[in-house]
């Protein structure tokens, strides 16, 4: 018995040194661009009114990440409409990664159920 446990735990040990080293052959395949983001201040949308919950966690969220990352973080409030304006602002947004949305699951997720009609797709 305690010899197929070795080996089992042996063969294990090297799937998992072979994965690692998939992982470092990965690294220096980046290119310049993607390895200057973020060359910007980065918007961080929040789709409620200045004040509350969302509000703070969004300004600790943005401190720590401009520390981390060396750019300014805007946080911009957009309320109104349970969250539907701020979150269609983001939907509508370059993809470019410098608009960011801190939500609460209404806009995302109970929205689509409460109204007809949204102007953004939460399923996307």
């Amino acid at each position: 018995m305690t010899g197929s446990r070795f080996n089992r735990r042996a063969v294990l040990h090297g799937m998992a040194a072979l994965g690692g080293a998939g992982w470092l052959g990965t690294a220096p395949a980046q290119t310049p661009k993607a390895a200057a983001w973020p060359t910007k201040p980065i918007k961080l949308i929040v789709p409620f009114n200045a004040g509350g919950a969302t509000d703070i966690i969004a300004r600790s969220v943005g401190e720590a990440l401009s520390q981390r990352l060396g750019q300014p973080v805007v946080v911009d409030n957009r309320g109104g409409a349970a969250g539907i304006l701020g979150t269609d602002a983001v939907a509508k947004a370059a993809p470019d990664g410098y608009t960011l949305l801190l939500s609460l699951s209404t806009s995302m997720l109970i929205n689509q159920f409460l109204y007809t009609r949204l102007p953004y797709d939460p399923q996307k």
